[in-house]
């Protein structure tokens, strides 16, 4: 049981509470002036438009469109015991969870976190009931439209290399891998991080070097593991819930543990990681996943912001990949999170060169980019921080560009990134977790996996979801589908730090008509992109903090305060049933180089004014050198 403010509530509240929750939440979402003629979905979320292809670095589905995949990682759950290494208690909490990261974060997609010592406890046996378990908690958030890509999680290689009165943790590699390997007691040293033991813990550094050298065949055994889960899935999802896995996640955060004498990360990617995940991919084919990408992810410290950690890598050996393959990759500030060698407050532009990193490597790989965890720790002595560190992480995955000069030269802005922040977690502070299987260590607050805390999302003592962080920065305008080329795309969220409005693009001094529209505190995007597809529409999330009523679309389209059903400029429930809405923008030329742009503001504006921005963003369009193509 866990007290809060005086109430004694269970840390897994029952269903009565979870129901309660969901019509909560519906009847609030439904509050915010959702029009009655509000537009019926024009396009139903069938197999063509929920299956996404790789073409060059883009995601595209069935109707040809650019989509772009936002979402969270469901969930860090699944490194605990409490509940058999299952993001859910069960298919009910998954459910409840599904529609609410729906709803409160905006996400169209998650990353959803499977056990390997969960799915094969017992050597060259794997658990039937695990599978049906966790198949039926993925099958819930596919219910609701959302795509979903699995990922085999590990962190610190397994919790069986840790002994009860240890000061870390582990997840991963099932107990029966911990003891072939016949280890030493792990010793970190003076480790005041658990990121430490990655490269100081040498019982942690052997049993990573031993599964990239397949010592006693425990990557053979990972391998079949995954092949009949990877069956399973696609043998027990329908043909429609299949389609909306969008690939797999083959291994989180590789590291080599120790090199070869003369390696570096570089040539242990191109030595033994890329090997390992062309074994991977061969096992995804044989599983009846040929038609879905492997999300492969490269040394885990190619993009560290430290230098004393940066390594080489980020697969620059291994060449163009192709549409069978992902770049996927994370980002953290580990300056700031340390609380030590960084304590100042993120800046407009702060992660530019970071995520640009992240476009580059896409760029010459030939695929697209996920950036499949990023995130602040929202307790601690750098939780201070957080705030600016999303705004500014946020910003970076929006745009090439900071806010000072996005306006001033947008055709540089770049390709909008997808991306899964870390994490989504219901059961945040609410845990019952024997750290280790130790029944003395309970470990209950925050994400009760060494000491962290990042869950954006918690239940409070009725039992609804809450969000943890300000709704401006998490449930935010994206274009999830784009029929045509993205060419550019701004949002300013207007989100809070410590009570303050954070803004950080600027409008230029020619254009006062736009100026007065976003000059509020009330949050504005802007998309600009390349006509073109199969003549569906252009879609962009809408967050639920703008009103229908009065959200105001000024496009080259048409301009609308209060779209409804019909015209160019409609909003329309997202997939799922749920009470997420979206912005649909038809009418654009097919198959031109026409160049279309579409601002969306949360702030009522009168025709006059919408002409007199329309009037001024067409010849921002007209001017900004968006060449041909």
């Amino acid at each position: 049981m866990a007290t809060t403010q005086g109430i004694r509530v269970p840390h897994r509240l029952g269903r009565w509470a979870w129901g309660a929750a969901l019509l909560a939440l519906v009847a609030s979402a439904l509050g915010t002036g959702v029009p009655a003629r509000a537009a019926a979905d024009p396009l139903p979320y069938d197999e063509r438009a929920a299956e996404l292809t790789v073409s060059g670095t883009r995601f595209l589905d069935g109707h040809g469109r650019e989509v772009v995949l936002r979402g969270f990682n469901v969930s860090g759950e699944t490194k605990l015991a409490e509940n058999g290494g299952l993001p859910f208690a069960d298919a009910e909490d998954a459910r409840r969870s599904a529609r609410a990261v729906r709803e409160l974060g905006g996400a169209n997609s998650v990353r959803f976190l499977l056990s390997w010592a969960a799915a094969e406890p017992v050597r060259g046996q794997v658990d039937q009931v695990y599978l049906a378990r966790v198949t039926a908690q993925m099958r819930e958030f596919l219910a609701v439209g959302l795509r979903v890509y699995p990922d085999f999680h590990q962190d610190l290689f397994s919790r069986h290399v840790f002994d009860g009165d240890s000061w870390y943790s582990g997840d991963g590699a099932p107990r029966w891998v911990v003891q072939a390997g016949g280890y030493p007691r792990e010793f970190c040293g003076i480790c005041a991080h658990w990121g430490q033991n990655i490269t100081q813990n040498q019982t942690v550094k052997d049993a990573m070097r031993d599964f990239w050298t397949n010592r006693n065949g425990i990557q053979d055994a990972f391998l079949d593991t995954a092949q009949e889960t990877m069956a399973y899935l696609s043998a027990h999802l329908s043909r429609a819930e299949f389609a909306g896995i969008v690939g797999f996640d083959p291994y989180n955060e590789p590291y080599a543990g120790q090199y070869a004498s003369g390696q570096d990360g570089g040539g242990w990617e191109r030595d033994l990681l890329w090997p390992f995940y062309e074994s991977f991919r061969a096992r995804m084919d044989a599983a009846g996943w040929r038609s879905k990408p492997a999300l492969v992810e490269p040394h885990m410290f190619w993009n560290s912001n430290l230098s004393f950690m940066k390594q080489p890598g980020g697969l620059h050996g291994v060449g163009p990949l192709g549409p069978r393959y992902v770049f996927n990759t994370h980002f953290y500030d580990q300056a700031r999170m340390s609380g030590f060698f960084d304590l100042t407050k993120a800046k407009d532009g702060e992660y530019a060169g970071d995520f640009n990193a992240v476009r580059e490597r896409s760029t010459a790989l030939g695929t697209p980019a996920v950036v499949s965890e990023f995130g602040h720790p929202l307790t601690g002595t750098s939780s201070d921080n957080a705030p600016s560190v999303l705004k500014g992480q946020y910003q970076a995955l929006d745009s090439a560009l900071d806010g000072r000069n996005w306006w001033r030269n947008p055709a540089a802005a770049g390709p909008v990134l997808s991306a899964t922040q870390w994490q989504w977690d219901v059961y945040s502070g609410r845990h019952h977790e024997a750290m280790n299987d130790n029944p003395r260590k309970i470990r209950t607050e925050g994400d009760a996996w060494n000491e962290e805390d990042l869950s954006a999302v918690r239940l409070d003592d009725r039992g609804l979801p809450q969000l943890r962080q300000d709704a401006r920065l998490l449930d935010r305008l994206y274009p999830s589908a784009v029929a045509g080329r993205t060419l550019a795309f701004l949002y300013e969220d207007r989100s809070r730090d410590a009570g303050k409005t954070q803004t950080w693009s600027q409008v230029p001094a020619g254009m006062p008509a736009l100026a007065q529209l976003t000059g509020s505190d009330l949050p504005y995007g802007l998309l600009v992109w390349r006509g073109g597809g199969s003549g569906a529409p252009t879609e962009l999330h809408l967050p639920a903090g703008f009103d229908p009523a009065t959200t105001t679309v000024v496009s080259d389209l048409g301009t609308v305060t209060g779209p409804g059903a019909s015209g160019a400029i409609t909003i329309a429930p997202e997939p799922g049933g749920t009470a997420a809405r979206r912005i649909l923008l038809s009418g654009a030329s097919e198959g031109s180089a026409t160049v279309h742009f579409a601002l969306v503001s949360a702030a009522p504006a009168t025709a006059g004014q919408r002409t007199a921005v329309r009037a001024e963003l067409g010849r921002w369009v007209a001017a900004a050198g968006f060449a041909a193509g």
